[in-house]
């Protein structure tokens, strides 16, 4: 387990570790996370770690591997994914899978979403074993493949086919959370405990079609342009969810006056909007978290050059709070679309609706003590990620990746984009507060 220009283990250096990971290019689609996944089971195996694997596609692996404990607690679960998003179309200062170590970051897809979290699971994990870590139950983790393309190969298989493999967990690690949020001089550490819904709709609008040399006012091409002008200018309407309030409390009570006083009035349905323009920055991510959301991403009509379509749709990806249902969204959407738009729902999500709370005090008293000036708070993942699925097995997933992150670093923008990268002093913090979250776990 030591490289030939260090002996020290691997696990003591997370840094390389994710670097080896970055080079396995496992763009999904296709994936090809075969060995992405073989490469950490030869790590595991090597280390005395019990592991499977299951496949749900010949070539897409998942594994699972379990670290015994004393038994005193039910099992916790550690998951990610080792899928990435493409990088077509992308400039990127370094190449994406050359996972380059340069100005004090590792540069590469992957490295925050989420290679990066692996390499912290995987090297805590690796440590707890070598150092005979009095685990008080056991852990579990499981690296899936295809969660960027909806999880079926992955996490949706497992749960569905090899639930036994976590019978008893009731909490998770996962993505994402546990990095830090500047707003003025204070740093929050944004803990995940709940997640919006996948809901992706299909818009589409109809119109007399025709000779393209003959143009026609108010075809379909021009209503489904009205469309996107609604869509840009009006907001859907306000909801303060549970998972809302704790986030939002626990910011606000980490300010002082008057920045306190400005964030809880996001609570406030007659003011969050106004308050959401006043904020800037801090305001484009909290958003999403006050709203059902869509966003246009793809349109499909005509295919000749010389002839108007009479039908064109724009495929909308759908995002909804906890608790809300697609018809919710439906109903939210026609209100700001008129009647001429067809609206259908093309995949929903289904995820919890509240959060079990029961590990969030262990989870913050652990980054209270890396970062005494840090405040953690409860937060909701505009996303979606595989948690969506293990709640299906009544496990709460909470999102911890700690990073500490420097101030100005975007890491909403970041991801999936061109020069993703992680600090190199972030991957260290994570598994040490991972390492730390498997000795205190209980139940």
């Amino acid at each position: 387990m030591s490289s030939s220009n260090n002996s020290s283990p691997l696990y003591e250096r997370p840094v390389e570790l994710l670097q080896q990971l970055i080079r396995c290019d496992t763009t999904n689609p296709p994936g090809n996370e075969a060995a992405c996944i073989g490469l950490v089971n030869g790590l595991l195996t090597e280390a005395g770690i019990e592991t499977v694997t299951h496949a749900r596609t010949p070539g897409r692996p998942n594994l699972i591997a379990r670290l015994r404990g004393r038994g005193a607690c039910p099992p916790l679960l550690l998951y990610g994914h080792v899928d990435v998003v493409t990088t077509a179309g992308q400039a990127w200062q370094h190449p994406p899978f050359d996972a380059m170590v340069a100005d004090g970051y590792v540069w590469g897809r992957g490295a925050l979403d989420m290679k990066g979290g692996v390499a912290m699971m995987v090297a805590a994990l690796l440590r707890a074993k070598a150092e005979q870590l009095d685990l008080p139950g056991d852990v579990v983790l499981a690296l899936v493949c295809d969660e960027e393309a909806g999880g079926d190969d992955g996490a949706k298989y497992l749960v569905e086919n090899h639930a036994d493999l976590f019978k008893g967990i009731r909490y998770a690690l996962g993505e994402f959370g546990g990095f830090t949020l500047s707003i003025g001089k204070q740093r929050f550490y944004l803990i995940g405990v709940a997640e919006k819904q996948m809901c992706s709709l299909r818009a589409t609008v109809r119109g007399p079609g025709g000779h393209g040399s003959m143009p026609l006012r108010g075809g379909a091409m021009a209503k489904l342009s009205r469309l996107i002008r609604r869509l840009e200018q009006h907001r859907l309407p306000v909801h303060v969810t549970p998972a809302a309030r704790l986030m939002f409390g626990g910011i606000a009570a980490g300010l002082p006056a008057p920045a306190n006083v400005l964030v809880r009035q996001l609570l406030n349905p007659m003011l969050t909007d106004h308050m959401l323009d006043m904020l800037g920055a801090n305001g484009r991510v909290f958003d999403p978290l006050l709203h059902n959301t869509v966003s246009a991403t793809m349109v499909r009509g005509g295919d000749k050059i010389n002839v108007i379509p009479c039908e064109v749709s724009l495929g909308l990806d759908g995002r909804l709070l906890p608790g809300y249902a697609p018809q919710d969204l439906l109903d939210e959407l026609r209100h700001v679309a008129g009647h001429e738009v067809a609206l259908e729902v093309e995949r929903y999500g289904p995820g919890p609706s509240e959060p079990d709370m029961g590990l969030f005090d262990t989870l913050g008293g652990i980054l209270r003590e890396y970062d005494p000036a840090g405040t953690p708070v409860p937060f909701m993942l505009s996303g979606v990620t595989d948690g969506r699925f293990f709640s299906k097995l009544g496990i709460q997933t909470y999102g911890f990746l700690p990073m500490q992150l420097p101030p100005g670093f975007n890491f909403a923008q970041t991801i999936h984009a061109a020069d993703e990268r992680i600090p190199v002093e972030a991957v260290a913090f994570g598994t040490n507060a991972i390492y730390k979250a498997m000795a205190r776990f209980s139940t």
